[in-house]
């Protein structure tokens, strides 16, 4: 993994310097945040908590960010994401679970830094830096989760807006973005190549895949072609950059069937 590692950090990715999206460290007088019922097995395995929307989540364990994505997609990688109040197991066997699960060779332990590049390579949102209540489907690309009865029904809220801008040019849409040089981040300027600033990365990283830099951002319809040249304004120097289509990794989910 270590050919991986070096050319992530040629791409300008310093493991020591993760986005500021996957949080902050905690301070010396310890913020009060939330806890997950794992939070002392993330300390027992390693882990390197930080601050992330009100609670104390590990961004690493031991192995870098980016051995530990790749592990994930080589593998298989266990996330915490019981903070999202969605946990199906009770709180007092979770420890129990993690465990067992990491008893299989194969499975290891990997936090928000893994995380938010493995979903950037998917091409899928992180809500509150992607989309927000004010997106609609179609501008954050997202018209393939309206299946056809419901289209055709209009029984969900906000149809009367959505279903005719699936029909039409909606003034801005969530594009993939690819480019050499410094990475993208969340809030760089996206230019068209006359320089007119036209829209706004809304979360960027390297890529350890594909070892290039991978983005996301809205842009004018005109602009939303894959194959269109644009420009990136990256620490107050623009680069060339290019619409790509997503999800920029395969997709190798597994279905129930």
């Amino acid at each position: 993994m270590r050919p991986a590692v070096s050319m992530v950090a040629r791409l300008g990715f310093r493991l020591q310097e993760l986005p500021s999206v996957l949080g902050r460290r905690l301070s010396c007088a310890q913020d009060v945040l939330r806890r997950t019922p794992l939070y002392d097995f993330h300390l027992a395995h390693g882990g390197k908590m930080v601050e992330f929307a009100g609670w104390s989540l590990p961004v690493q364990y031991r192995d870098s960010h980016v051995d530990s994505h790749l592990h994930t997609r080589q593998h298989c990688s266990l996330f915490d994401v019981s903070h999202m109040l969605q946990i199906s197991v009770p709180a007092a066997g979770a420890v129990h679970l993690a465990a067992a699960l990491l008893e299989n060779p194969e499975v290891k332990l990997a936090g928000l830094a893994a995380r938010d590049s493995l979903r950037l390579e998917a091409g899928l949102c992180l809500y509150g830096k992607d989309i927000d209540e004010r997106t609609t489907p179609v501008e954050g690309s997202l018209g393939w989760t309206l299946g056809k009865r419901r289209r055709a029904a209009m029984d969900f809220p906000g149809a009367k807006v959505i279903v005719p801008q699936l029909k039409s040019k909606v003034q801005q849409r969530r594009v993939g973005l690819m480019c050499e040089g410094a990475p993208m981040r969340a809030h760089s300027p996206i230019l068209s190549t006359e320089g007119t600033v036209i829209g706004t990365v809304t979360s960027g990283c390297p890529s350890p895949c594909l070892k290039r830099n991978v983005a996301m951002g809205y842009v004018p319809y005109e602009y939303s072609r894959p194959g269109t040249l644009l420009l990136v304004e990256v620490r107050r120097k623009q680069q060339m950059a290019v619409v790509s289509k997503m999800p920029f990794v395969p997709t190798n989910y597994y279905t129930l069937k």
